[in-house]
């Protein structure tokens, strides 16, 4: 089957799901969401408890809430909001292959909005070596195990150990509890990490090095900062954090991927170099909150109205890197107009002396006044990259202690 959209969204989480209910409430026309999932709502489906704010009475909303009230929104909007439905591969410039139950299908649009999220990485990917035993997750595979089956010890496990110090270690401690599973310890590499005193056992500056066990995990090696090794006994091991963005559709469709991120490379306006094709949330860079996903989608279906209307201006061409101890900035390039970058450094720093240079010329430089950590993002504003010349080199942001 070959049809024809006018907006098409791929992916149903807040991304997605605010830039559809915007595109479709300004009259973009035919939009649609492309969900491989059963349910549309993303990973805050699986959260099951407070902070995705409050309802119109002012109570607190949990994630399953959030994801209820951010799908009725797109389909009271007139979006068309379809799950069961798999991207496979690029049919054209503005075309996907899909297939579903009802078949496969090509559809074509006059725009295609990328929100299709992060994961964290697993062991594997992390390079953990061990006999690949049943009961090592990462917090997305907790979330639905509990989700699913309910907070019970015996589809969880009775002792775990958390591998990761961002605040998602929280948010996984705080699941196995609900399942009335012993926290062992929490252990990161970091040296002052975001898991709040007294939540579980912290062990700072250690690194898990191997995963015991083979039918199922009976612990982890970790080892110290002061280089000695001990094992830790549990029946379930929870990695957390480590963002890889689902970038397939990207590099399928050949686009450049930001250094930092490995989220494809866009501008201020949420545009990739291909003409037509916008991304946003998560896809970007893993580890923001659903309301900061939500924001950029709405951002980025105002930059698609306006590529529909022929009013968005030339899109951005100079790319923006890093310096010092950064681990990456977003957008990775800049157009004619100043615009807004968010940062994230390697590692802690206090009152970092930050500055935005190009071609040798400094746009700006300023010592913030807090504190920077790997878990969290800042904003420059964008007058810190007023001044950019549209014909000339990188802009290159840098941190120095």
């Amino acid at each position: 089957m070959n049809r024809a959209v006018d907006v098409l969204v791929v992916g149903a989480g807040p991304a997605g799901l605010a830039a559809a209910a915007r595109l479709a409430a300004a009259g973009a026309g035919r939009v649609e969401v492309l969900e491989r999932e059963p349910e549309a709502g993303g990973v805050p489906r699986h959260c099951v408890r407070p902070g995705f704010g409050a309802d119109a009475r002012g109570r607190p909303l949990d994630g399953p809430g959030y994801a209820r009230r951010a799908v009725r929104a797109a389909s009271r909007a007139g979006a068309d909001v379809r799950t069961g439905v798999s991207v496979t591969g690029w049919a054209g410039p503005l075309a996907l292959e899909t297939v579903s139950p009802a078949g496969p299908e090509r559809i074509g649009a006059r725009a295609v909005v990328l929100a299709t999220g992060a994961r964290e990485r697993p062991r594997s990917a992390r390079l953990v070596p061990g006999t690949r035993p049943a009961g090592v997750l990462t917090t997305g595979e907790l979330q639905r195990v509990v989700a699913r089956f309910g907070a019970r010890r015996e589809h969880v496990g009775r002792r775990a150990v958390v591998v990761g110090g961002d605040p998602v270690a929280r948010g996984a401690v705080r699941t196995l509890r609900s399942a009335g599973v012993e926290v062992v310890a929490v252990v990161t590499g970091h040296p002052r990490p975001a898991v709040a005193a007294g939540t579980a056992p912290l062990l700072t500056g250690t690194v898990v090095t191997e995963i015991l066990g083979r039918g199922r995990a009976t612990g982890v090696a970790v080892r110290g900062r002061d280089g000695r090794t001990t094992v830790l006994r549990c029946d379930t091991v929870v990695f957390t954090g480590d963002w890889i963005p689902d970038h397939e559709l990207v590099r399928a469709r050949g686009l450049p991927l930001a250094p930092g991120t490995r989220g494809p490379l866009t501008d201020g306006a949420f545009r990739t170099p291909a003409p037509g094709i916008f991304a946003a949330g998560a896809l970007l860079r893993g580890g923001e909150s659903a309301r900061v996903a939500a924001a950029e989608g709405r951002a980025a279906a105002d930059a698609v109205l306006d590529h529909l209307a022929g009013l968005l201006p030339p899109a951005g061409a100079v790319p923006v890197v890093t310096a010092g101890p950064l681990r990456w900035v977003v957008p990775g390039l800049l157009g004619p107009e100043p615009a807004p970058l968010l940062v994230r450094p390697e590692r802690r720093l206090v009152r970092p002396l930050l500055s935005v240079a190009q071609d040798g010329a400094r746009l700006r430089r300023e010592r913030l006044r807090g504190t920077l950590v790997p878990w969290r993002s800042v904003r420059l504003g964008p007058e810190w990259t007023r001044g950019t010349d549209p014909a000339g080199g990188p802009v290159t942001v840098e941190a120095e202690e």
